[in-house]
């Protein structure tokens, strides 16, 4: 496509791959939280401690990422921890490590986000800024 820069096409790439990882895991984590001997109170309690984490690490990272001036480590990081936490999740069983890798997964998707979506809007000129966040966009959730 016309003005879209190999780095938009990578990204988006990782991006399809890990939310599609994501997409595949979180609907059937209640079923195994709840076999390992979870509570729904506990699991309400695990997604949003995990959320939290997410939301506030997002703002310091983004932070960090403009004061730097540098995205890549932070969204090569960022997507590691994801990629890493994903699996740990079904090899744990005690809800404290349960815990600890969902929250890695999440503190991930925080420490990416914000530096990820600048390389976004660096890569795009005024002219192709609409079609790079269109596109962007199909794949990023």
């Amino acid at each position: 496509m016309k003005g879209i820069t190999r780095t938009v096409w990578i990204l988006s790439l990782i991006s399809l791959f890990t939310d599609a990882a994501s997409e595949m895991l979180y609907p059937i984590m209640p079923i195994y939280l709840k076999s390992i001997g979870f509570s729904i109170v506990l699991i309400g309690v695990l997604e949003g401690l995990a959320e939290a984490i997410a939301g506030i690490s997002k703002g310091y990272f983004g932070k960090q990422s403009d004061a730097l001036g540098r995205r890549v480590p932070f969204v090569q990081l960022g997507y590691g921890l994801s990629a890493i936490s994903k699996p740990l999740m079904g090899v744990f069983v005690s809800p404290i490590w349960i815990f600890f890798a969902r929250s890695i997964d999440r503190f991930g998707k925080g420490i990416r986000t914000g530096a990820r979506d600048a390389m976004l809007s660096d890569e795009a000129t005024p002219e192709t800024k609409g079609k790079v966040l269109d596109f962007i966009g199909r794949w990023i959730r």
